[in-house]
């Protein structure tokens, strides 16, 4: 007999014969939507591309779950108490979750899920997001055969103790890594389980034709409602072209609006009121490093900060696709008022490189191999060589140009951030604490310890006033010493066919359930 429900078998089905009758490669019923690339996995565990969390937010669940505020609300938790001075969080699950094969979800179903993820013979490289819990480092290090702060009450009711309170806590778990997942599942398909998910998600997978499309069906045993659609379909196009000539030929609903295309799209009278757009939790920046010459010295990172007319650049060769930055941390998730930035000043910028010795000095840019960000780099050393400054720029592929920042091989580059959990935190400590440098965030190898000792008091306290003034001031000093110059926050732009009903963009891609569009 078929281990899998009964809905799961009907809906691939009903897949299978609507797709075999449905015009111009498309099945009725279905939303359709496009991937540049082919999720590595979808457990859980090892998920670290946005492909694979795009698709595993639809087929799983966690404890709590981000609002469209960006406020933590319950998941498969009903309720939450936070208690002993924010080292205890009890959950109380709901009742009548269930995995796709039909068995609820328990206390010891979160136990496990955690255990996977921290367990060091896994090999997940999302231990960070849990390892704030008490005895998580030491479990993960084979010291102890068991995570003492992970505790099961009863059937319903899980507590999750911490070595010290960490603020953002809440917030790491509605990351894709705290997603629930049943043991039986997982040691049924061991290593496959990757691409065999079994979730309590409103959708569940029913087809994966790497590098080709993933389809999902609609769950109709999902606890919090039925999706609007029978389901989605996840069509890989790498190329930006050839995905804009699918939806123009209605083979696709939605798409990301290519750089090369905005224009087009904002102007057209046709597609312009089916453009939409998201404020991004990001933030685009050129790094500079600060662990040898001559960018250890602060006072030619602030002549290259003045050096350069960010909002000019922004305004005209980006056509005003994001937000002027004032900082690291995005204006929409900063709740003090902006910072004072160094602004554009060129004879300033000019006059401290004369002074520091560094007239015609040469250095170098990194960048990744992509075209607009070689025109931005092109005007970025038009700028800098106006002021004094002599720019090389690098391009490598992304690989090997991640591995080269990682090494601190570059004097310069440009990257991107972009938010794992919606918290001013998550801006300031992988990016500029002195623990962090190198892979970890800390690509400029900054170090200061008193933003330091701010943002680790920011961390600990649950006190809001507190942890406001600790994570504002270290923005500050930040800011005036320039590791980076913060260019802009990155707005998403999305078109969608007139049909499309629901539809809406989100600042972070775990947010998007699937749930209403139709």
């Amino acid at each position: 007999m078929s281990r899998y429900p009964l809905y799961v078998i009907l809906s691939i089905s009903l897949i299978i014969c609507l797709f075999s009758c449905s015009p111009k490669n498309r099945i009725d019923g279905c939303i359709h939507y496009r991937l540049n690339a082919n999720p590595t996995t979808l457990d859980p565990a090892l998920i670290v591309d946005m492909p694979g969390g795009l698709i595993a937010a639809k087929l799983f669940n966690g404890l709590v779950r981000l609002n469209a505020d960006l406020t933590v609300i319950p998941d498969i938790a009903e309720k939450w108490e936070i208690r002993e001075s924010g080292t205890a969080y009890i959950f109380h699950l709901r009742k009548g979750v269930l995995f796709s094969n039909n068995r609820e979800v328990n206390a010891d179903d979160i136990k496990y899920s955690f255990k996977r993820v921290l367990d060091r013979s896994g090999m997940s490289p999302n231990a960070w997001v849990l390892n704030k819990i008490q005895g998580a480092r030491d479990f993960a290090s084979g010291k102890t055969a068991d995570v003492s702060g992970i505790v099961v009450k009863d059937r319903h009711t899980v507590i999750l103790r911490l070595d010290e309170p960490f603020s953002p806590f809440l917030n790491l778990l509605t990351m894709t890594a705290a997603y629930v997942v049943p043991r039986e599942e997982v040691e049924r398909w061991g290593a496959d389980f990757g691409t065999h998910p079994a979730g309590t998600g409103p959708f569940v997978l029913t087809e994966w034709k790497h590098n080709s499309r993933l389809v999902l069906a609609r769950n109709p045993h999902y606890f919090d409602g039925s999706a609007g659609s029978a389901g989605l379909v996840f069509r890989i196009i790498p190329e930006d072209l050839t995905a804009v000539t699918e939806f123009e030929l209605g083979n696709l609903d939605v798409v990301n609006l290519p750089a090369g295309e905005y224009s087009r799209y904002r102007n057209s009278a046709k597609w312009k009121p089916y453009v939409a757009s998201v404020s991004g939790l990001n933030t685009y920046y050129l790094g500079l490093n600060c662990s040898r010459r001559p960018f250890s010295d602060k006072k030619l990172r602030q002549a290259v900060a003045s050096a350069i007319d960010r909002k000019k650049i922004l305004d005209t060769f980006y056509e005003g696709r994001g937000r002027l930055a004032r900082g690291p941390v995005p204006d929409i998730i900063r709740s003090w008022d902006d910072l004072s930035a160094v602004d554009y000043d060129p004879g300033k910028a000019e006059r401290i490189i004369k002074e520091q010795g560094a007239s015609r000095m040469r250095v170098n840019l990194y960048i990744s191999a992509d075209q607009e960000i070689v025109d931005i780099a092109e005007i970025i050393q038009s700028y800098l060589k106006k002021a004094g400054l002599d720019v090389t720029i690098q391009q490598l592929e992304w690989s090997a140009y991640k591995e080269a920042l990682n090494r601190g091989e570059a004097d310069m580059f440009w990257i991107s951030w972009w938010a794992d959990y919606p918290d001013p935190e998550n801006f300031l400590f992988p990016l500029f604490h002195s623990s962090n440098h190198g892979a970890s965030g800390n690509r400029t190898r900054y170090s200061n310890r008193e933003v330091d000792r701010l943002i680790e008091a920011g961390q600990r306290t649950m006190d809001p006033v507190i942890r406001k003034r600790s994570y504002e001031r270290a923005e500050q000093i930040i800011v005036e010493e320039s590791p980076w110059v913060s260019f802009w926050h990155k707005t998403e732009y999305t078109v969608r066919q007139p049909s499309l009903k629901n539809y809406r963009t989100y600042p972070i891609y775990s947010m998007d359930k699937g749930m209403d569009v139709y």
